[in-house]
């Protein structure tokens, strides 16, 4: 479907080079978006009265991950607003202010019985939970929570941010450091498993590929196999695969992971997919015998490691159609 400029005004040349960073969005615009799915209608601000300037609709940004980054320095057009952190991460936060408040006013009624050490532990406790579900900011976070609310709460004078006492005072210092030291290490250990669990996920595809390419009756058995892998390993839209001869310059994944653009290199980590679908080659001794056409999702770029996994897979179906016959001239 055509989408046509808003009328604000006679239509000026075609600009040229890069698009825009901000892009303003009119009401026929807004409703091929949302109903096609490219935008959620939440993500849509509303738009002001006919006749009126549409509002400029700035282009989101995303963050870091822990299975890779998917857009930094960068900006997509049109997708749902940039909230810095994944959902686990925002609630890891909204615990960290939250968890150590709740469980101080807890420990109130046994505040008289149970010494501030024994009550600095449980809050140890507290602030290690939020950093092992969540990451570094929101472990920081809940340790700095939990020293100010071990302070309100559980030392004299009670109810009052103030310590007297030269043993409370160590008490919240070590309170503190300990939380702080121990939600690094909870927030490290959690983003190694996380590696750990990736590389074991891609090394289990690649070892299923090649045992379904000895074993297959035809190839086109692995290719369908490498197109269902490719679809959930790239976060793909959608993902074709063509034999035999080249047609077009499309952008093409490259052997090392990234990304060319003609002759140049495209700079995925900042600047996203580029536009159209791209081109992944399946080869085996130097022979083309045909590509996966891949249809990225929009302001979704999977790491490096997935990548060359990809590109893995790719030459997997080479070498399946490679040893099934010849290949096709083209």
């Amino acid at each position: 479907m055509r989408i046509r400029r808003p009328a604000t005004g006679p239509p000026g040349p075609r600009p040229r080079g890069r698009p825009r960073a901000r892009r303003v969005l009119d009401r026929r615009t807004v409703a091929v978006l949302t109903v096609t799915g490219a935008v959620p209608a939440a993500a849509v601000p509303p738009l002001p009265p006919r006749g009126r300037p549409a509002a400029v609709v700035p282009r989101a940004r995303t963050e870091q991950y822990a299975d890779g980054p998917i857009r930094r320095g960068g900006e997509v057009a049109c997708v749902a607003g940039w909230t810095g952190y994944p959902l686990r991460d925002r609630i890891a936060v909204l615990a960290a202010l939250v968890g150590p408040f709740l469980v101080a006013l807890v420990l109130v009624p046994f505040r008289t019985d149970l010494s501030d050490t024994n009550a600095a532990l449980v809050l140890v406790v507290v602030v290690v939970a939020v950093a092992a579900a969540g990451n570094r900011v929101a472990g920081a976070l809940a340790a700095l929570s939990a020293t100010v609310w071990f302070d309100f709460f559980l030392t004299r004078p009670y109810q009052r941010f103030a310590i007297t006492g030269a043993a409370d005072i160590g008490t919240a210092v070590l309170l503190l450091i300990v939380g702080l030291i121990v939600s690094q290490l909870a927030a490290r250990e959690r983003r190694l498993k996380v590696i750990t669990v990736t590389d074991a996920a891609h090394l289990a595809r690649v070892h299923d590929t090649a045992a379904l390419a000895r074993t297959a009756a035809s190839p086109d058995a692995v290719v369908e196999h490498v197109r269902q892998e490719l679809t959930g390993l790239l976060r793909l839209r959608g993902c074709r695969f063509e034999y035999g001869t080249l047609m077009g310059r499309p952008p093409r994944l490259e052997q090392d992971g990234g990304v060319a653009v003609g002759r140049r290199r495209w700079d995925l980590d900042h600047a996203g997919w580029p536009p159209g679908e791209i081109e992944l080659r399946a080869s085996a001794r130097g022979r083309y015998y045909g590509r996966f056409m891949l249809t990225p999702t929009p302001g979704s770029v999977p790491p490096l490691p997935a990548r060359l996994v990809a590109v893995t897979l790719a030459d997997q179906v080479g070498t399946a159609l490679d040893t099934a016959g010849p290949p096709q001239d083209g």
